[in-house]
């Protein structure tokens, strides 16, 4: 709907590491999870966009955008206050984050509610992403794929394998896995790194993410080892594509949430190989 003159004049700033609390306060707002962890890494790793309520108390609107180079970026957390909901801000919002990109092509995940909007501004659905969460019961065994604890060593070979399969260099992101995640594995055979995953704390769960592997089974192994270091349930969302990976965690107690709409725009497809990347770091940052 047509936004109304108070609210188109109300201007978009820039928001950062301060505007932390405000940003949970409104995912609280919406019934999200305040998930204060992953706000952290968002608004320190890209550029957070915000309209500030003309009340004073805290954001109207938000959003974030994880640069990839001039080859993608990534938008997340499009949040508008409940009170300002259906009134176009949302709108107002994406439409200023969209030119401000220019000319990169962008991509998001979005929710069956979000979706016409992004279709009306030139976003076309390219795949789809499966949200599983459950306690890991360990049922079926994963394939006897060698997996440890990543090293400081590691990391320049995790860097190499993450550019290729996810087809950009997303550096400032993975080395900050470390200390974002609560743990980082490499899947190794015959000496050479075939996958990593990490599991990060996202409010009662450990969420997995980014999970690149050579395959199915790799990505087995590699999750299983994530769940036994941890006693949360676990959380990821998994390309629909790979019916294997996902049938297994079904058959391990982890069971599907909800589906999102993976969606680009200026570009025909996300660039990288689909086929060993079974979920992103985070749906908000790609």
């Amino acid at each position: 709907m047509p936004i109304s003159p108070s609210l188109a004049q109300l201007p978009v700033r820039r928001l950062t590491s301060d505007d932390l609390l405000a940003c949970a306060d409104l995912s609280e707002n919406r019934g999200w999870p305040r998930e204060e962890h992953k706000w952290g890494l968002l608004l320190t790793a890209g550029t957070g966009y915000g309209i500030d309520d003309p009340s004073g108390a805290g954001l109207l609107a938000c959003s974030v955008v994880t640069s990839y180079g001039p080859g993608l970026a990534a938008i997340g957390m499009v949040l508008v206050a409940e009170r300002y909901a259906r009134q176009g801000v949302g709108r107002r919002l994406m439409e200023h984050v969209v030119t401000e990109a220019g000319d990169t092509p962008l991509t998001l995940h979005a929710t069956p509610n979000g979706q016409p909007l992004y279709e009306q501004l030139g976003f076309t659905e390219t795949s789809r992403a499966e949200m599983v969460r459950g306690r890991f019961t360990f049922s079926t065994p994963a394939p006897a794929v060698p997996v440890r604890p990543a090293t400081a060593e590691d990391l320049q070979t995790i860097l190499r394998l993450d550019h290729e399969v996810f087809g950009l260099d997303r550096t400032h992101m993975i080395t900050r896995l470390p200390a974002f995640a609560d743990h980082l594995r490499v899947a190794v055979e015959d000496g050479e790194v075939t996958g990593f995953a990490a599991a990060w704390p996202n409010m009662d769960t450990h969420v997995v993410g980014p999970l690149i592997a050579r395959d199915p089974a790799t990505a087995q192994a590699l999750i299983a080892s994530l769940a036994a270091a941890g006693d949360r349930p676990l959380r990821t969302d998994v390309d629909v594509r790979h019916t294997a990976l996902l049938g297994w965690l079904k058959e391990n107690g982890v069971d599907s949430v909800a589906s999102n709409a993976v969606m680009v725009r200026s570009l025909p497809d996300l660039p990288g190989d689909w086929r060993r990347r079974f979920a992103p770091l985070t749906v908000a940052a790609g």
